[in-house]
């Protein structure tokens, strides 16, 4: 069916109550987008910033009424911010179309390394006998398409290949869609843990799990505060490097003698504060890995020394 596209620049301070009035008048979704190129790369942990100009959308399918319900906006609005004029809102007749058929257009198989795929719940496996992990790309929290989870898969395919993934127990830290701990289970490891502060990440991995043929047993799901004592011979977070320099002695201390470590979400230019928090807890960290401004730094924990 057609809809009506409702379309606003706003000051990021505008965002909540705009949204508000639209979603009560029963606007169907609502995104938030960059009006100019002016990236937000690290949020402080808890917030969620806008840029100085936003663009804010919505789908509305009420074709007739949609003057009535733009005047009610602006009544609504008036009487919350009597001082403040209400933003602009343009409206544009958008065509029948298939969105989801659209959308799924734009997602194909993606090759991690040498034996793994990223594989859209909608597509056949276009290598049956590779190793694939099932995902419906589009959630939130990481599908294999942004650089910092690439460069993480195909570095748990390399372990792989290598032979050096077989039976290992693996800590997944900001787990989100659990893409990184799922591949690692897929790929040999024995037994994953994934924790996240976030109970839709949580929601989503469990989700993806049961998509793969992962059982509750194999990949466990909790909150960090919840995380039990010890340590593993596998650690990835793929997170940002704020968080991680934040968490370095508890990310650190999760890596076991003579156990390897990934970190990822990572800007280029932070990539030497990141290697320099961890060397300083004990870990040999290797150069960064590059991609698109983005890295992954990799890096491993001495082996105990043997008794005399």
């Amino acid at each position: 069916m057609p809809w009506m596209q409702l379309k606003a620049r706003i000051a990021p301070e505008q965002a909540e109550t705009l949204e508000e009035l639209l979603l009560a008048e029963g606007a169907t979704a609502i995104t938030l987008q960059d009006a100019f190129d002016e990236p937000v790369f690290e949020p402080e942990r808890g917030t969620t910033p806008l840029w100085d100009e936003t663009v804010l959308t919505g789908l509305y399918d009420d074709l007739e009424g949609i003057d009535a319900m733009l005047e009610r906006v602006r009544q609504a609005w008036a009487a919350e911010l009597p001082d403040e004029p209400c933003p602009e809102v343009e409206v544009e007749l958008l065509a029948d179309r298939d969105w989801e058929r659209e959308w799924m257009a734009d997602f194909h198989p993606l090759r991690m390394g040498e034996r793994l795929w990223i594989v859209p719940s909608w597509h056949a496996p276009p290598e049956p006998g590779a190793v694939n992990l099932h995902l419906d790309p589009g959630l939130a929290f990481g599908t294999g398409t942004h650089p910092t989870t690439a460069l993480c898969l195909e570095w748990l395919d390399g372990l792989a290949v290598a032979g050096e993934l077989t039976d290992l127990d693996v800590l997944d830290v900001g787990c989100g869609s659990g893409i990184l701990a799922i591949a690692a289970l897929k790929l040999g490891a024995r037994e994953a843990t994934g924790t996240d502060i976030d109970p839709q990440a949580l929601s989503a991995s469990r989700d993806n799990a049961e998509r793969n043929d992962v059982t509750d047993a194999a990949f466990r799901l909790c909150y960090p505060e919840q995380l039990e004592p010890g340590a593993f011979p596998l650690v990835v977070a793929n997170i940002l490097a704020g968080p991680l320099v934040e968490l370095a002695d508890e990310i650190a201390g999760r890596v076991a003698p003579g156990g390897r470590l990934a970190l990822s979400g990572i800007l280029e230019a932070q990539a030497e504060e990141v290697l320099e928090a961890y060397r300083a807890r004990g870990l040999i960290m290797e150069e960064p890995t590059v991609r698109e401004g983005w890295g992954r730094l990799t890096g491993m924990r001495p082996a105990a020394a043997k008794a005399p």
